[in-house]
């Protein structure tokens, strides 16, 4: 019988789990973490003035036009939304299997949904034009007569998707917290950190009616999150399928983006890790190269069934017999953007096939490069989506969709926004959970001389 493999490694003993992981919060930030945060804050300055600028002079300064309405807004929104996707699948769903390799990476990927969350909702209030006015979107009793929000529209059915999702996320992430919190209390030598940090543990006492109460609520939790997982990205799909634009008009699309969003969510965190285990070795020892291996595999199976709904989508137009379905999808491939829909093949559907390999598999740097290559043509496959409707029943109407500085400032600032939140988190959590990590401690380890 095979002996399972660690799933923490150098020999930690309880108290060498909880020194590592408050090290990183409890030291000050070494002059490579500073250099790092002091970039990422500079982009986001940048992104702020960009805003600011499109905010006051108009959505004129965007690249959006007559036959491409929406444009790089809701592109990168839903790029943003798919990326949070694996952390609500690593820290629900898998932990409802009882998946145990979860637990080293699993808070990181909760924290990397609730930032992408963050980043992705400022893009369709931007997109509106007047982003002052966005409590429109809300069903709330007002004066103006019978003016109440559409809820056969798809795009108010997002409003409380991602509303939900992000309160679901933050709630459920702040629950694993919980316990943490009241160890990094515990340790503190300076009375207001002792302060805050006792403040958020809610008066954690570890006693077995505080883990009975804890245990229940994060199962509860857990159950809540799983269907979201699958009913927001669908309805994020939704925004296009129901439309009546060739291309567009499809049943494939909510399996399609869920399956993109896991495939986008994975390789982001797959880039996370890298980095936090190269800037902060310890961490080698709980999110080891089985973890990466793991989230390699759920790569190279998602791309596959991207690559298989790219596939279909031209089968069945050509199934359909529907002469505008067949035009729109062969302009995709061969029209003038076709660039994009070539980088999209390549990056999502080919360079994930290197995983076939264990040696790749299990490679620091074709792991990393392979995650950025995913990311990039994720955001492609949104691009080609969106922007390819630019040909649509009427010739007249056809047009060309040509980005702007601030479409790109909008773009490359949002990284900005969310390694920004992700450094502080980085500093201010216990970036891998205490409470999870001890009772894996000794799986596949002979438990003598632990005790």
């Amino acid at each position: 019988m095979l002996k399972r493999r660690p799933l923490v490694t150098g020999d930690k003993t309880y108290k060498d789990v909880t020194d590592d992981i408050c090290e990183l919060i409890e030291r000050p930030p070494g002059i490579h973490f500073m250099g790092l945060f002091l970039g990422v804050k500079a982009l986001f300055v940048f992104y702020l003035v960009v805003l600011a600028f499109i905010v006051s002079t108009g959505m004129g300064l965007m690249g959006v036009n007559h036959p491409v309405g929406w444009g790089t807004d809701i592109i990168t929104f839903v790029f943003w939304i798919g990326i949070g996707h694996a952390g609500t699948l690593i820290s629900a769903v898998l932990f409802l299997f009882r998946q145990k390799w979860r637990t080293s990476i699993a808070r990181t990927a909760e924290a990397m949904t609730v930032f992408a969350v963050m980043t992705a909702g400022l893009f369709p209030i931007l997109h509106t034009g007047r982003p002052w006015l966005a409590y429109w979107l809300l069903p709330y009793p007002n004066q103006r007569g019978p003016l109440w929000v559409n809820f056969r529209s798809p795009l108010i059915w997002d409003v409380f998707a991602v509303s939900t999702y992000a309160t679901v996320s933050i709630v459920f992430w702040y629950v694993g917290l919980i316990p943490d919190f009241a160890t990094v209390r515990d340790r503190a030598k300076n009375p207001i950190r002792k302060k805050i940090y006792g403040i958020l543990s809610l008066g954690w006492r570890g006693t077995a009616r505080d883990w009975n109460h804890y245990e229940m609520v994060y199962m509860l939790l857990a159950g809540l999150s799983t269907p979201l997982v699958l009913s927001v990205h669908s309805i994020v799909s939704f925004d296009f399928a129901v439309a009546q634009l060739p291309g567009w008009h499809t049943t494939i699309f909510p399996p399609y983006f869920v399956a993109g969003a896991i495939f986008s969510g994975f390789a982001m965190v797959i880039t996370l890790m890298v980095l936090v285990r190269h800037f902060y070795p310890p961490f080698k020892n709980y999110v080891t190269l089985d973890h990466m291996e793991v989230m390699n595999k759920i790569i190279m199976v998602t791309g596959l069934l991207v690559g298989y709904a790219y596939g279909s989508e031209f089968f069945i137009a050509w199934y359909s017999g529907a002469p505008y379905e067949q035009y729109a999808f062969i302009n995709r491939a061969f029209g003038p953007y076709a660039w994009s829909y070539w980088i999209m093949i390549s990056c999502n559907v080919i360079s994930p096939q290197v995983f076939w390999f264990k040696k790749f598999r299990r490679s620091i740097p074709v792991m990393f490069v392979a995650s950025i290559f995913v990311n990039i043509g994720m955001w492609f496959e949104r691009y080609v989506i969106t922007i390819t409707t630019h040909r649509d029943f009427l010739p007249a109407n056809w047009g060309d969709f040509v980005m702007t500085f601030f479409d790109l400032g909008a773009l490359f600032g949002s990284f900005g926004m969310f390694f920004l939140l992700f450094l502080l988190y980085l500093r201010l959590v216990p970036a891998v959970s205490i409470a999870e990590v001890k009772p894996v401690l000794f799986v596949g380890k002979d438990k003598g001389g632990h005790h």
